[in-house]
């Protein structure tokens, strides 16, 4: 339990003591400092349960809690806000505990066990620019909420099954048809088979083959009826496709790494498919499945719909699986394998229909029991400069590789050659050019589009990835000069600084815990800058590493060390490397 939540624990037993019973107890960050640094605001609710004035309550609970000597300044403002704040004594010993375990500053959950899903990658297709924020505020949510005491699973469930791997088969088979993969009469062993395609020919096929099939029904028709041989696992066509998987899975995996992006599961889509003939079963059981022009659809409207709900398409007219029931097979696959408390799925703002048709059908199959929970958690789109999606100078759309690039080439620019080692230099500015994007993506909202200008956000100035990786090095650098000086413990609180950041940290876990509930990393973005800029100002005014008082330098180093322990520990959080220097 954080030092914050046990003080509101104590401080709601005295109130107890008082004659009061408050059910969910928290003291309130105050917005009029000069009054206090909290309020308890709730007298005002216990007056009808003891049908007395607000005032008289706050008083009776202002008497009780004036006994702490961990609290000053009690004083109450309007019909009965109570307003207190912390003693410096009580902060110098909140310093210490988290000095010795930063723990001390975070509450953990109760346990849950929790698949995330929030890759989404096609196979065959260059990761783009709209991979990003999937990928940042998934993995950000795997961290946070196993710092919280979450069990997670992270899958970064691949696009391997539906018709684009159709089509690049295809074209594949346009170029090199005497490729065995194509002999219906091979006898041969297919793994001994030589492939002469590489991931980036790949990449380079899938668009070719999209605009043939927009342009040739033909072509378009044929593409499917291959999509259907390579579900029916015809020999040929599904090791060929199997070959075209791990290709791309492997720069995939090579693209996630340049962001400090892992997952525990490397599932496709094809990897469920062993259950549909059960989720098949399941559905025509209940009776669930109806035909619609040659396909099996899912009626999943309801009275109260107020906006238009089609069905979910179960089986296309051509016998072939929609997208829409690999997903329902991978429920099923997932509670079966993991049986989890929560699923969660990141995917832009675009789904939000495709995940309410898949949640309907699940609750109408019962694939899970009504106490998991389905979550699909929506974001908005990251832009150029023009508000509109990132394109390359040619109009394309833009891969993430690139976009990576380009960041990379403008933070090469802001290190500081004097500092960091021409055989270093690659390395940081990759990690430079992360922090610029992810910390840019975890600003605002998640729900909320926003333009990303490349400039802005590798500056060394700023709300910027780049000024919080340069802060929280200075930072470090300070304590390793400082190491032959005593670090041990806070003794005084001399500045306003201090004392801000005390509270600033005290407030930690709150930040924490909300964030996980919303979903969204904003918060933590907006703190992680708050507590980095207070602490530069209190270092801009005080001259730690020359100070003549050498409790109030160890205080100060101390001081120093916890905000570089929570700075390293939200970056992580946020999938941000530090690098030695810059």
């Amino acid at each position: 339990m954080s030092i914050k939540k046990e003080l509101e624990k104590e401080l709601k037993e005295k109130i107890k003591e008082a004659g009061y019973e408050i059910e969910n107890f928290f003291l309130q960050p105050s917005n009029r400092k000069d009054l206090g640094e909290y309020q308890i605001n709730d007298a005002m609710a216990l007056t009808k349960k003891y049908k007395k004035p607000p005032r008289e309550i706050a008083q009776d609970i202002t008497k009780v809690l004036e006994k702490d000597n961990r609290l000053q300044n009690i004083n109450i403002a309007g019909p009965g806000f109570i307003n207190i704040s912390l003693s410096d004594e009580f902060l110098i010993e909140c310093f210490n505990k988290i000095h010795q375990n930063i723990q001390e500053a975070i509450d953990t959950l109760p346990s849950k066990k929790v698949i995330i899903d929030y890759g989404g990658a096609n196979v065959s297709k260059a990761l783009h620019v709209g991979h990003l924020r999937s990928a940042d505020l998934g993995e950000a949510l795997k961290r946070l909420a196993r710092l919280l005491g979450y069990e997670v699973l992270a899958d970064a469930h691949l696009g391997d099954y539906g018709r684009p791997l159709g089509l690049v088969i295809l074209e594949i088979k346009k170029h090199y048809p005497e490729l065995a993969y194509f002999d219906e009469t091979y006898q041969g062993d297919y793994n001994e088979i030589t492939l002469p395609i590489t991931n980036q020919d790949l990449e380079e096929i899938y668009p070719i083959a999209s605009l043939k099939a927009k342009e040739d029904e033909s072509y378009l028709e044929e593409a499917r009826e291959i999509t259907v041989k390579i579900q029916n696992k015809e020999p040929g066509y599904y090791n060929l496709w199997k070959k075209v998987v791990e290709i791309s899975k492997q720069e995939i995996k090579k693209t996630y790494e340049e962001l400090n992006v892992s997952f525990d599961l490397w599932q496709g889509e094809s990897d469920a498919v062993e259950y549909f003939a059960e989720l098949n079963d399941i559905f025509q059981t209940k009776n669930l499945l109806e035909e619609s022009e040659g396909a099996k659809i899912v009626e999943v409207k309801k009275e109260d719909d107020t906006s238009p709900m089609p069905p979910l398409l179960f089986i296309k007219s051509n016998g072939s699986i929609s997208y829409e029931t690999t997903d329902l097979t991978t429920i099923l696959e997932r509670k079966k394998k993991f049986n989890p408390d929560e699923i969660w799925y990141l995917a832009d703002g675009r789904q939000q229909l495709h995940f309410e048709q898949v949640f309907r059908a699940a609750r109408l199959a019962h694939l899970v029991e009504d106490q998991v929970t389905l979550e699909y958690i929506g974001f908005g789109t990251m832009n150029g400069p023009d508000g509109k999606p990132f394109k390359t100078r040619d109009g394309g759309v833009m891969t993430l590789k690139n976009l990576i690039g380009l960041v990379k080439e403008e933070t090469t620019k802001r290190i500081k050659e004097e500092i960091v080692s021409e055989t270093e230099k690659e390395e940081v500015a990759q990690m430079v050019a992360v922090a610029a994007l992810k910390y840019a993506d975890f600003l605002p909202h998640r729900t909320t589009d926003f333009i990303f200008e490349v400039d802005k956000f590798s500056d060394l100035e700023g709300k910027t990835g780049p000024y919080l990786l340069y802060s929280t090095i200075r930072m470090k650098s300070l304590l390793d000069k400082a190491k032959s000086l005593k670090q041990e413990k806070v003794t005084q609180i001399k500045t306003k600084e201090e004392k801000e950041l005390g509270l600033m940290i005290l407030n930690l876990s709150d930040v924490l815990i909300k964030s996980l509930e919303s979903k969204t990393l904003n918060d933590i973005a907006e703190y992680l800058y708050n507590i980095t800029s207070l602490y530069n100002k209190f270092y801009a005014e005080n001259k730690v590493l020359t100070e003549e008082n050498q409790n109030l330098q160890e205080s100060w180093l101390v001081l120093t060390k916890v905000v570089y322990d929570i700075n390293k520990l939200l970056l992580d959080i946020l999938g941000i490397k530090v690098p030695r220097k810059m």
